[in-house]
């Protein structure tokens, strides 16, 4: 079983002066292709809402139409509809912005996350989704109780073979998760906006780790140090380490 890392949403943004991509993986499993997270879809390039152009300024989005997951799929020889799943971490539109590049496939997701999008509490949610993104009423399939342990975390076990999870990290939103992907070498965990870009965790300072990405940082650095042979991956890359 294979897992590929996509760069679907490079960014330069003003501060910091990073050079960052957005981390999508493609991993082979025993049905079919499943993406974890889309980044922006083929609708943020060519129509962006004005949620999207507001960041597009701050974030320095690329016009970038060929990283998008659709596209990705099609340069790598598969139909797009060989995507029947998708396993998002979060709904922000730079990680679920492609959902309505493939409105067929069944979107797993944390309940809690959904919960936020239907009836946000938390003053930024009333703002932090692109409701473009959901207009074509994804096949949710909601997850909620962790019923296993991956290593000391709390998991959720999704239905696909090599094993995969759901690993709640709750703070970012509501309802954020990280993904864990097994294949022939070990374990990949996707931390997505837990941690800083590329898993560096002492790149920004703690206090504005907690006020933007939430309180995970410490636990998933002494997790790094404990487990070097589980490869963590943030939610956006440095770009150069996609090539």
């Amino acid at each position: 079983m294979s897992i590929q890392i996509l760069n679907c949403a490079s960014m330069s943004p003003w501060w910091p002066r990073w050079q960052v991509g957005g981390v999508c993986l493609l991993v082979d499993t025993d049905q079919g292709p499943v993406l974890v997270d889309t980044g922006l879809g083929l609708h943020d390039h060519e129509a962006p809402s004005n949620l999207v152009r507001f960041f597009r300024m701050d974030l320095g989005i690329h016009y970038a139409p060929e990283e998008t997951a659709i596209r990705q799929v099609a340069a790598r020889g598969l139909q797009p509809d060989d995507i029947h799943h998708i396993v998002l971490t979060h709904l922000h539109f730079d990680h679920a912005g492609g959902l309505p590049d493939f409105p067929w496939a069944k979107v797993h997701l944390h309940r809690k996350e959904f919960e936020a999008l239907l009836h946000p509490k938390k003053w930024i949610e009333r703002f932090a989704y692109d409701r473009k993104d959901f207009k074509h009423q994804p096949d949710w399939v909601l997850y909620e109780h962790a019923t296993e342990k991956w290593f000391d975390f709390e998991a959720i076990p999704l239905p696909f073979s090599p094993r995969m999870y759901l690993i709640p990290l709750f703070g970012h939103t509501s309802g954020h998760c990280g993904v864990a992907v097994e294949d022939s070498t070990g374990w990949l965990l996707n931390c997505s906006d837990a941690l800083p870009t590329n898993a560096q965790f002492d790149l920004t300072p703690d206090w504005l780790n907690r006020m933007a990405i939430g309180p995970y940082v410490p636990r998933l650095k002494a997790f790094a140090a404990d487990h070097p042979e589980v490869r963590l991956l943030a939610g956006h890359a440095w770009r150069a380490d996609f090539k």
